[in-house]
This record gives structure tokens, sequence and C-alpha cells, in this order.
């Protein structure tokens, strides 16, 4: 497809799309002549990932540009790959705590994290954004939340190992990472999303009333 057709497959403006080849986020086209260049499904999943990193995850372009490097490496680990994109979609969150409360949640989420046998980066973002949330837990005296991480945990990793094995269905490398990337941005939307309508229904059937 040309480049007016690629833009209407995926409701990417023209100057935007040229925007993202000069910036190398998307692959060049194949040259038909000196002055056109034809696209395909290739082009079409990358500006899908594209749009959901910067329109969704509102992730900087520059940041964009190394995590579509990353997963177009076939030097590294899939794992890697997806480990690298995963970094830098989670920046790490500094919640107001007591240190007290700081150390008691690393101890607690470190032994959450051996007793599940997860095998976690020590300097995943997501790791220190989940011990400061548990200490700001801890301080604000919700106590309650934090005895639940355990079940917390065995409702994650369910539906996660749901979500990984729907991608891995999918026949290419760089379209199984693309799949987890865009999950992952998404999934979160769609949790919490579930999660909100839950509490407004659970609030109804016990309180509207009182």
């Amino acid at each position: 497809m040309r480049i007016g057709e690629l833009s209407r497959a995926t409701e990417v403006p023209v100057p935007t799309i040229k925007y993202y080849l000069r910036e190398g986020l998307l692959p060049q086209g194949e040259l038909s002549s000196p002055n056109q260049a034809s696209y395909g499904d290739r082009h079409v999943r990358r500006l899908r990932l594209i749009r959901a990193l910067v329109e969704l995850a509102q992730v900087p372009v520059a940041q964009v540009k190394e995590i579509l490097e990353s997963l177009d490496s076939d030097d590294i680990p899939l794992h890697e790959q997806i480990g690298r994109a995963h970094r830098a979609l989670t920046p790490t969150r500094k919640q107001t705590a007591s240190e007290e409360a700081r150390a008691a949640a690393t101890t607690q989420v470190t032994e959450l994290i051996t007793g599940r046998g997860w095998s976690v980066e020590p300097e995943a973002p997501a790791l220190t954004t989940l011990i400061e949330t548990v200490a700001a837990l801890r301080t604000l005296g919700q106590d309650d939340l934090v005895g639940f991480l355990d079940a917390y945990a065995d409702a994650v990793e369910r539906f996660t190992e749901l979500e990984i094995d729907a991608v891995t269905t999918n026949p290419t490398r760089d379209q199984l990472a693309e799949s987890v990337v865009i999950g992952t941005i998404l999934g979160e939307t769609l949790i919490s999303s579930l999660r909100l309508l839950a509490q407004e229904s659970i609030s109804a059937s016990r309180w509207k009333n009182r």
C-alpha cells in the first residue's frame, strides 16, 4: 500500500507517518520508484504500537524510539526485549511513607516475591513502586488492604498467565513482543476500569439505602 492507504488503514495522518519515518520509529517502505514507497502489514502493526505508546501510555517520542530499538534487536533474548520495554513503560513512583513503613513493606514484598518463586530483577521499577505503595498504605493506616497482598498476587498471576498464553499464539517474534507491550499498556486501564465497576456494584448492593 502507499502512504495514503497506510494512513487510512491506521487512522494516522500522513504528516505524522512521515515524522515517524524521519525519526526512525517506523521502518522505511520499499521503494517502488524514486518518489514512491510501498508499505505492508509490518508498518500497520508498528504504527498501532507507536500510537499505543505515544497516545495511550504517553511515552515521549525519544523513549518510544528506545523501546522500538529494543524490540527490533535480534541480539538479545525475547525476555530481555520485553523487560526493557516494561522498564521504559513503568516509572518509579515515590510515595509518601515513613521509613518504618518502608522497611516493613520491603520485607513483606521481598517475602512475597521469594515465596511465590517469581523471577524479578532487583532494579525493576515495578518492584520499587510496589514497595512504595505498600509503605504508603501502612503509613495511612490501611493495614487491612496490605493484608490482601497475597490475594492480589494470586489474582494477578492467574490473569497474567491468560494474557501470556493469548499473545503466544502470535506467529513471529516481533508480533509477540508488540502484543505484550500493547497488552501491558491497555491491560492496566482494563483492570482499573473493571475494578472501579466492581466497586460501584458492590457498594450499591451493600450501602445504596444506607
